[in-house]
């Protein structure tokens, strides 16, 4: 009797002994071979452009020569940083590029989300796909071709100045003008960017049940209403992790752009980390001075995203993770 019992307690504790990790992972890897598969192409690509990079960053402490390689070159520890920290771009590119960075959180982060909701309250089916077409178009011409179209309007005989006549403006070289380089740029952002914006949010509205609308209409809420009420706090969720996203690229400007569009009379407004990275590195060859630089602004990006992960898991129990 004793002999059973022991046997039947080891089966029990067999039985409610876990699974090894590595076991699970493999019976899930039989049963979704093929998603694995799928995941695997996404996963090869980070590793080889992403990751696997991520060795080169230790040039940023050495005085890198390509003749020497990355490992026989001289280790010169935060001297890379020091001399930036103490030069006269850093506070210039610092401001620039936060300047850039809060005036397109504060204008071109809201515009996706109030054409969103504006087409959304369109009824005419009709209307409502030529406003979208319309919108979205900008998107797929290449940055090249609209800076080329910046340039030709901004230009005294160029569209902006014709327009600009109409209000007794001088003609001017707009582009020449450095207190006008940061409205050209995130001006000429929300009108590429805002149509391909609404995407996200149009397919977050359709996920708001229509029940809600019928509750708001009951209890004698105007559209305006049900859009403060139901809509908005709909897509709340959406826009808090795409504010999240946005934050933690607060030190990013597209060095393109800026690149395409600035010139030696508006680098006090115009000339940013990326652009100022892509000289000393590209142009320059000084390869280990532009790493550190860009290292430190991956760092502060990298900081900034925690921070505001943080904030929003606190105040709307909404985060990335």
């Amino acid at each position: 009797m004793n002999e059973a019992n022991v046997a039947r307690k080891g089966d029990l504790e067999g039985r409610s002994r876990p699974i090894p990790y590595f076991a699970m992972l493999k019976k899930d890897f039989r049963k979704n071979k093929y998603i694995y598969f799928l995941a695997s192409f996404g996963i090869a690509y980070y590793l080889i452009f992403s990751y696997i990079p991520m060795y080169g960053v230790i040039i940023a402490f050495k005085n890198y020569s390509p003749v020497k390689g990355i490992m026989g070159s001289p280790w010169v520890g935060l001297d890379h940083f020091v001399e930036f920290f103490q030069s006269f771009y850093f506070w210039r590119l610092l401001r620039n590029t936060l300047l850039i960075n809060v005036y397109e959180l504060l204008f071109a982060f809201p515009a996706p989300i109030i054409l969103a909701l504006l087409l959304n309250e369109v009824r005419n089916t009709y209307f409502k796909r030529l406003v979208q077409t319309v919108t979205y178009l900008p998107h797929f011409v290449s940055i090249v071709v609209i800076c080329g179209m910046i340039v030709d309007f901004s230009r005294k005989a160029g569209l902006f100045n014709k327009i600009l006549g109409w209000f007794g403006v001088e003609a001017q070289n707009l582009l020449l003008d450095p207190s006008l380089f940061r409205t050209i740029f995130i001006g000429s952002g929300i009108w590429q960017g805002i149509g391909w914006g609404t995407i996200i949010y149009l397919a977050a509205l359709t996920a708001i049940d229509t029940q809600l609308y019928d509750a708001a209409r009951v209890d004698g809420a105007n559209r305006w209403r049900q859009m403060l009420h139901v809509t908005l706090p709909g897509i709340m969720p959406t826009i808090v992790i795409l504010l999240i996203l946005r934050i933690g690229g607060m030190m990013d400007v597209g060095f393109e752009k800026i690149i395409l569009l600035y010139n030696s009379q508006t680098y006090e407004t115009a000339d940013v980390i990326s652009s100022f990275v892509y000289r000393r590195g590209i142009l320059e060859a000084n390869y280990s001075y532009s790493t550190a630089v860009s290292l430190f602004n991956s760092v502060v990006n990298f900081m900034l995203l925690i921070l505001a992960n943080r904030i929003s898991r606190k105040v709307n129990e909404t985060s990335l993770w």
